[in-house]
């Protein structure tokens, strides 16, 4: 199969690269990297220097004729989205309809998209399902539903088949600390290379974190899904950014040095997710604890 994977070179993106490559498909990546790294392509896809919001990925589409599309370029920093909100809707709203369109002109069998349970669902006070109330509480948020949006459009007028996948946080290698990397990827970057880190509020936020290779192990198994499905993606357990401190310390080994500072505007203070859709219908479940997937993460940084 001719699989395209938008955001290729980046943290989740490169990874479920890896992994198609390795399962023997022909794989094009779609990366401008602004976020990405090129040090993460994998040698064996073919590579586009290509932003999802150029009219020049029309060509691209029909000279290629995928078969299945994984979408995951995006602008990724809530913060970036609270203060520049236009150019997140540029990028996670008009750049996903772009590519969502592409999709369906030229008969992709299936796009999965990669959208966020982590800020779609708000504050959560038990684990959101799939038929939760969407309460955005950011321009960020607002963009990736908007693209769900897009994404349910481009069905009426392309018959276009699609997943929806909502992820929880993700952590893991490949996750670099550098603007929005994440709670655990500054965190593990940080401990590794004795820097200190900031605590945004008391500590008492909760997150349900889920490790990368889980994460591909839902993309891969999206692509069997014959119609419109959307699943959320996450653990189901929620943990403390104040938990995740004392376990990173501890599978460190080492002394953990930070600052505390004022929340961030925008950000959620309670999130966990329900995924009993995809352990019924995708056969999914996280399979790698916290404490292992930690210390996986820790090592790769210490390796960096």
């Amino acid at each position: 199969m001719k699989i395209l994977v938008t955001g290729g070179a980046g943290f989740i993106g490169s990874n479920l690269v890896d992994e198609l490559i390795n399962q023997e498909n022909e794989v094009v990546v779609f990366d401008n990297l602004s976020n990405g790294k090129k040090e993460n392509l994998n040698s064996k896809a073919k590579f586009y220097n290509a932003d999802i919001c150029s009219p020049a990925i029309d060509k691209i589409f029909k000279q290629e004729k995928f078969d299945y599309v994984f979408h995951l370029a995006a602008q990724i920093d809530v913060g970036v989205s609270v203060a520049k909100p236009e150019f997140d809707n540029k990028v996670n709203a008009m750049g996903s309809y772009n590519i969502f369109k592409n999709c369906g002109i030229n008969k992709v069998k299936t796009v999965i998209f990669i959208s966020t349970g982590g800020a779609l669902y708000g504050d959560c006070l038990k684990p959101a399902n799939e038929q939760t109330l969407i309460r955005p509480i950011s321009p960020y948020a607002i963009h990736k539903y908007a693209a769900e949006r897009y994404l349910e459009l481009c069905y009426d007028l392309y018959n276009l088949n699609y997943v929806v996948l909502r992820l929880a946080n993700v952590y893991g290698p490949r996750q670099y600390c550098g603007g929005e990397c994440g709670v655990i990827g500054a965190y593990t970057y940080n401990i590794a290379n004795n820097k200190p880190s900031v605590l945004y509020g008391d500590g008492s936020k909760t997150r349900d974190f889920v490790y990368v290779s889980d994460v591909v192990d839902a993309c891969l198994k999206a692509t069997s899904v014959k119609q419109r499905e959307v699943f959320n993606i996450g653990n189901g357990k929620e943990i403390s950014i104040k938990q995740i401190i004392n376990t990173i310390k501890k599978a460190a080994g080492k002394q953990f040095i930070y600052k505390q500072e004022k929340d961030k505007l925008g950000e959620v203070q309670r999130n966990v997710l329900n995924s009993d859709k995809a352990k019924r219908i995708l056969n999914w479940e996280p399979k790698v604890k916290l404490e292992q997937g930690l210390k996986n993460t820790i090592d790769w940084a210490m390796k960096k």
